[in-house]
């Protein structure tokens, strides 16, 4: 396995970004947040080409560890990406941690990439509420990555899957730098 380019990838709640910034250190590289490239103040995304863009000059370099699943680039991230790491974990799990996590932020007033910030209202009470999101996207998160191990455009990527947060773990302790 190369790890040089990762792309961490996963349903909301998953973890990825802590999952990406652990493994980023470890292996003493850029930890890039696709979220970080895409939203900006008051939750407004940038037009599809701007995004791109971003995405593009973010992951110029040679190492780095990207984490998020923006299909509108991920013809960029896994074309570079050497390893794609899929945070596969029960619903319940990640149910519970979007949970805390959005409750930690609307409470503190965290603000998210140098802008926005979580409210009860957009948090708990919208249709683009983030667990309605979660629940929209679980099943078909699973299918999509699926689907890309069989694509031969993508069999230059080491896919991983893993299921528990405990062979992440274990995942992580083995793949750090040389």
């Amino acid at each position: 396995m190369k790890l040089q380019r990762i792309n961490v990838v996963g349903t909301t709640g998953a973890g990825k970004t802590a999952f990406a910034a652990r493994l980023a250190a470890q292996l003493g590289v850029r930890h890039v947040e696709l979220d970080a490239l895409h939203w900006g103040p008051g939750w407004t995304p940038p037009d599809d080409d701007v995004f791109r863009d971003r995405v593009r000059g973010a992951l110029a370099g040679d190492r780095w560890v990207a984490c998020g699943n923006y299909r509108k680039v991920r013809d960029i991230v896994w074309e570079r990406a050497d390893t794609v790491v899929f945070l596969d974990y029960p619903l319940p799990l990640m149910f519970w941690r979007l949970l805390k996590r959005t409750a930690r932020r609307v409470a503190s007033r965290e603000p998210l990439w140098g802008h926005s910030r979580e409210s009860m209202r957009n948090a708990f009470f919208s249709r683009n509420s983030l667990f309605v999101w979660q629940w929209n996207t679980f099943r078909r998160r699973r299918t999509e990555y699926q689907e890309a191990l069989a694509d031969p455009r993508w069999s230059h990527v080491d896919f991983v899957r893993l299921r528990r947060p405990a062979e992440a773990d274990r995942w992580l302790s083995i793949h750090s730098a040389p």
